[in-house]
């Protein structure tokens, strides 16, 4: 049986097996979640395990992670970096019981983390992950409790031009790459981003058997979708060549970028130094009038949204909206019906 409180909250009133046996009362803030407990508790008692199932779960929220990376988050491109940051907020947070924490818990750690000075995004991203763990598992039987954190709004951000790079800012910036950069590999790398626009990891992970003639098939991409983007004669054989030297173009070779960044004296945009070859790229593509889908699949967009942040920087932006506006020639129609008055 299911009835309306006084208070306001939905209670279930259920006897599994019927008179003589225990009791079940429970209450919810909605009727839909009444609901869903009292299907769930039937379903339960056909299995003949209901008060197993009720018996309260006490499995930390690093017992929670643990199952949601075994069974889900190592399939993700980026599951390993989501499950060390949860593993850090386990620690922080003194690793509660999964099922006691409550949207308290996350939104005064948050204010914590802004306080120190931890970005905004970064937060957010913090609290889509936690997101991700609570509905996996509860879209898949493995907890019975609600997600704590479902009605917790992310921190909204003011959208941020992307920057670029001026021509004379690139040569400053591989001329230090080209003469002091003690990394053998940051030069390719960053030319490689440069001229295709890839992301800092796509180019690193390149290797010699994704690279065909005047072309290069990116597959450590974000959205986990392979991409095939034409180069240059000069970087098809450059990469050829190093390849076959070396294996690879190495990694962690940002942080040599970011040194011949600070040699050049070249300022970027806080937060922008991994990406702002792929920027450039986009950005010199679309006002030296390149089509916006074209780039679109260039960059391994996989909506248009995020490549319209570039399209400001077409040649013509906007002009149709006075060539094509239904009332196009307005002025001279009203001179013309004045004359014929």
């Amino acid at each position: 049986m299911m009835r309306k409180l006084p208070s306001g909250r939905w209670q279930v009133d259920l006897q599994p097996g019927g008179r003589g046996n225990k009791r079940i009362r429970k209450s919810f803030d909605s009727k839909v979640e009444a609901k869903r407990f009292e299907r769930w508790a039937l379903g339960q008692q056909q299995a003949g395990n209901v008060w197993d199932a009720l018996k309260e779960d006490l499995r930390t929220l690093q017992d929670l992670i643990k199952t949601w990376y075994d069974a889900h988050g190592r399939f993700l491109s980026d599951g390993e970096r989501r499950f060390r940051h949860l593993e850090r907020i386990v620690v922080a947070w003194g690793n509660p019981v999964a099922s006691q924490v409550t949207a308290k818990t996350y939104t005064q750690y948050r204010a914590i983390r802004i306080e120190d000075g931890i970005a905004p995004k970064t937060c957010n991203n913090e609290l889509g992950y936690l997101n991700a763990v609570y509905n996996e598992l509860r879209r898949t039987g493995e907890i019975e409790f609600e997600n704590p954190f479902s009605a917790v709004r992310p921190i909204k951000i003011q959208e941020r031009e992307m920057g670029y790079l001026e021509h004379e800012q690139i040569m400053a910036i591989f001329r230090q790459l080209h003469t002091k950069a003690t990394n053998p590999h940051v030069l390719l790398v960053a030319r490689l981003s440069l001229e295709t626009g890839a992301r800092w990891s796509e180019a690193e992970s390149l290797t010699l058997e994704r690279v065909k003639p005047y072309r290069v098939v990116f597959h450590m991409t974000k959205s986990g979708k392979k991409r095939s983007v034409p180069v240059s004669k000069g970087l098809y054989e450059a990469l050829v060549a190093h390849l076959r030297e070396w294996g690879s173009l190495g990694t962690s070779t940002i942080s040599a970028f970011r040194r011949a960044v600070d040699r050049s004296g070249v300022k970027l945009p806080q937060g922008q130094c991994a990406h702002i070859l792929r920027h450039t790229f986009a950005s010199h593509f679309i006002m030296n009038g390149g089509n916006i889908l074209t780039l679109q699949k260039i960059l391994g967009h996989s909506t248009i949204n995020m490549t319209m942040r570039y399209a400001h920087l077409a040649p013509d932006h906007l002009e149709d909206a006075v060539r094509f506006n239904p009332v196009n020639g307005f002025d001279a129609w009203l001179d013309e019906g004045s004359v014929r008055k």
